[in-house]
């Protein structure tokens, strides 16, 4: 594991941005997995930076998203295809066709996430999948439980995940109470891991992560200890709780 500690949330967005430029130009065709929320917003916009300025190239690049809302259309201002389109793909000369993003519509569930995983496996698999982490552990939609989902699922949101995404909805009971996620098996075959960090709320969560050598459920992303290879990217707030540095 390699663990980045930088001064503030923009230093963490420009160094993740690096990384991904460098795969980017390693192999144009680079498959990334993607996520949404507040954390990577600052990434996207140094890449939306870098694609304009250092003609970082986009067109053979390939997409999967972690997680989406059931129940949100694409164009809902809250869907996750909404936030990705506004945030990064209308910025950069990525193809329409090689962005893919779960469907909140999707009626035959089941069916649906495995041809999800099936689309992954036939690009080759995830190269560098991107991942904040919940308050509560959570990576992608994979709450703490005592079992854990290996493929892409429709999962039920917990109180805690409802209340802290309800800040970019109008009132708690806006925010749906289901999504579909990738799951921990999808996320752990991933190549590369680039888990981000960013605010003293994190602080604690990542001290859990990394100052016990434990891995377990009830904390879902301690499983990315079992990785071959994961870099963990925080700034200083976050970090403000690790021991041993």
């Amino acid at each position: 594991m390699q663990l980045f500690i930088e001064k503030d949330y923009s230093a963490m967005s420009k160094k993740a941005a690096q990384i991904f430029a460098e795969k980017i130009r390693q192999k144009s065709d680079l498959v990334l997995g993607l996520a949404t929320g507040s954390t990577p917003i600052g990434t996207y916009k140094e890449l939306i930076r870098m694609n304009r300025e250092e003609n970082l190239d986009f067109s053979k690049v390939v997409t999967f998203n972690l997680d989406e809302y059931y129940g949100l259309t694409p164009d809902n201002p809250q869907s996750y295809n909404y936030f990705m389109f506004e945030n990064l793909f209308n910025h950069v000369n990525i193809q329409k066709e090689n962005v893919h993003i779960p469907d909140g519509r999707a009626s035959d569930i089941e069916n649906y996430c495995k041809e999800y995983d099936n689309q992954i496996e036939k690009y080759g698999g995830i190269d560098l999948q991107l991942l904040g982490i919940g308050v509560n552990g959570h990576i992608g939609f994979n709450e703490p439980a005592e079992e854990l989902i290996v493929g892409t699922h429709l999962t039920d949101l917990t109180e805690d995940t409802i209340k802290a995404n309800s800040r970019f909805f109008d009132s708690a009971d806006q925010v749906p109470t289901k999504a579909i996620t990738m799951g921990i098996g999808s996320i752990m075959k991933a190549k590369k891991i680039m888990l981000l960090a960013s605010g003293k709320g994190k602080a604690e969560i990542m001290a859990k992560l990394l100052n016990n050598n434990l891995v377990t459920t009830t904390n879902p992303a301690s499983l990315l200890m079992l990785h071959q290879d994961v870099t963990i990217i925080m700034d200083e707030e976050a970090a403000s709780q690790l021991k041993n540095l």
